[in-house]
C-alpha cells in the first residue's frame, strides 16, 4: 500500500470519527445529573462507560405470527382495535428472529464494554422473541442469569377461549460474577414482578409503568449509574430520578426524545 494513501485514509478516518463525536455532542441534553442523547445507540455507546446497570426495552420485532403481520407499524400491532389514544410510531420493529439476534448482540456487546465488572443487564421482551434475546446477550459477552416474568395482571389483553396475554419477560445477565449472598447490597427480590399497565402513565406505544422500573432498581443499592440505550418516553429515567439514581438515556426517535426530556424534567421538579 502506498504510504501517502495510507496516511490520507487514516486522516479521513479521524475526521469521520471527530465529525460523529461533534454530532453526538449536539444531540446531548443535560438535565441535572442526567444525560440524554437523541441519537442511534450504536453511535452513542462507544463514547460512554462507567455504568452499574443497563435497563432497557428495545423494539420487540414481534406483534404477529407472520412476517407480514410483524411488518405492520407498531401502532397497528400493539394497540387494541378501537383505541382512541395515538402515540408516535417508531422504527426498527420488523426484524426477523435471526437479524434481531444479530442486531441485539451488537449493541449488547457495546453495553457490556460500558458496564463495570459485576454490573447487570435487564432487557424486556415478549414470548415470541425471548430465545433471541437470551442468545443475543450471551453472544454479546454477558453471563445469562435467567428471566424475570412481568405479570401485567388481569387488566391485560384477554383471549376468549384461550389464555390471557398478561406476561412479558425481563432477560437478566451480568458482566461477570455478581454477589448474591447475604453481603450483597440490595433486597431479597421476588422471582417475578406484578404490576399493571396504567393508561395515564403510558407515554409510548409499548411504554412500561414507572413502578415496574422502580421495582427493578430497588433490587440493588449499587445500581447507581443506569443506562437505557432505548429510552423511548423516558420511563427508566423517571424511575431513576425518583430513586435517586443517575440516568443516561439514548433515543433515536425525536418525538419520543422530546417526551422523555419533558418527563424527566417534570420528575426533577417534583423531587
Amino acid at each position: 500500500m502506498n504510504v501517502m494513501t495510507g496516511a490520507a485514509n487514516e486522516e479521513d478516518h479521524r475526521d469521520i470519527i471527530e465529525a460523529l463525536r461533534e454530532r453526538l455532542a449536539r444531540s446531548r441534553v443535560q438535565i441535572g445529573p442526567h444525560t440524554l442523547y437523541n441519537a442511534d445507540c450504536r453511535l452513542a455507546l462507544p463514547e460512554l462507560n462507567g455504568f452499574d446497570a443497563v435497563i432497557t426495552d428495545p423494539p420487540y420485532s414481534s406483534g404477529g405470527s407472520t412476517q407480514a403481520a410483524r411488518n405492520q407499524a407498531p401502532s397497528k400491532k400493539y394497540r387494541f382495535t378501537g383505541t382512541k389514544k395515538t402515540d408516535p410510531d417508531f422504527g426498527g420493529d420488523n426484524r426477523d428472529q435471526r437479524s434481531l439476534t444479530l442486531w441485539c448482540s451488537d449493541w449488547m456487546a457495546e453495553c457490556l464494554r460500558a458496564t463495570r465488572q459485576g454490573g447487570a443487564l435487564m432487557c424486556f421482551i415478549d414470548w415470541r422473541n425471548l430465545p433471541a434475546i437470551i442468545d443475543a446477550c450471551q453472544v454479546g459477552g454477558w453471563v445469562y442469569r435467567g428471566i424475570v416474568p412481568w405479570d401485567k395482571t388481569e387488566a391485560a389483553r384477554p383471549n376468549k377461549g384461550w389464555f390471557r396475554t398478561q406476561v412479558e419477560y425481563i432477560v437478566t445477565a451480568t458482566a461477570g460474577p455478581i454477589t448474591r449472598d447475604a453481603s450483597a447490597p440490595g433486597i431479597y427480590q421476588t422471582g417475578y414482578i406484578r404490576t399493571p399497565v396504567i393508561a395515564k402513565d403510558k407515554h409510548h406505544i409499548t411504554g412500561k409503568p414507572v413502578t415496574l422500573m422502580q421495582e427493578l432498581l430497588r433490587t440493588r443499592d449499587d445500581w447507581q449509574n443506569v443506562l437505557d440505550p432505548f429510552m423511548g418516553s423516558g420511563t427508566t429515567g423517571v424511575a431513576c430520578v425518583k430513586m435517586g439514581r443517575v440516568f443516561t438515556g439514548i433515543e433515536f426517535e425525536p418525538r419520543y426524545f422530546d417526551i422523555a426530556c419533558r418527563r424527566i424534567e417534570d420528575a426533577m421538579y417534583e423531587q
